[in-house]
């Protein structure tokens, strides 16, 4: 019963917040829990969804490449610039620390209702986005705008 209220708590803050990725997946979670025996299924969503989500973001990463759309040439070409050397050097940090952080959810389980609770309030209250390589796009912002500001004094 607590889990039913506490996920209908999320739903609540989701559907306040405005927050349609949340909303969707509490909602899909939810239909997952009235299906009789999908305890085996929550069970596997909890051990891979991690992967898959990974794997889908990775394809949804590649489909540029796969289309023609991003080349080879502007692979090359952005590596020429600032913010290329950046943002490759953040997508291997944030890489290194994503596995880091799985190895860390797989010694210590418990950690991870932090972690949940952490996401949820970043996504809900400042319209964040649980998302690897968004994680790296952001610190590689971050970073650019340190260099912009001390290039331009």
């Amino acid at each position: 019963m607590e889990s039913w209220l506490f996920l209908g708590l999320i739903l609540l803050v989701a559907f306040v917040a405005k927050n349609q990725s949340l909303l969707i997946a509490t909602i899909a979670v939810l239909v997952l829990k009235l299906i009789p025996h999908s305890d085996k299924f929550l069970s596997l969503l909890n051990k891979q969804g991690i992967n898959w989500g990974v794997t889908l973001i990775s394809a949804t990463i590649l489909v540029p490449i796969a289309t023609g759309d991003i080349v080879l040439k502007d692979l090359l070409n952005t590596l020429k610039s600032p913010l290329g050397w950046v943002a490759t050097i953040c997508g291997v940090l944030v890489a290194v620390l994503s596995s880091k952080g799985i190895g860390l959810i797989n010694q210590s389980p418990e950690v991870t209702v932090a972690l949940v609770f952490g996401t949820i309030m970043g996504v809900v209250f400042l319209k964040g986005v649980a998302a690897g390589p968004v994680i790296a796009a952001g610190i590689t912002y971050c970073i650019m705008q340190v260099i912009q500001t001390v290039t331009t004094r």
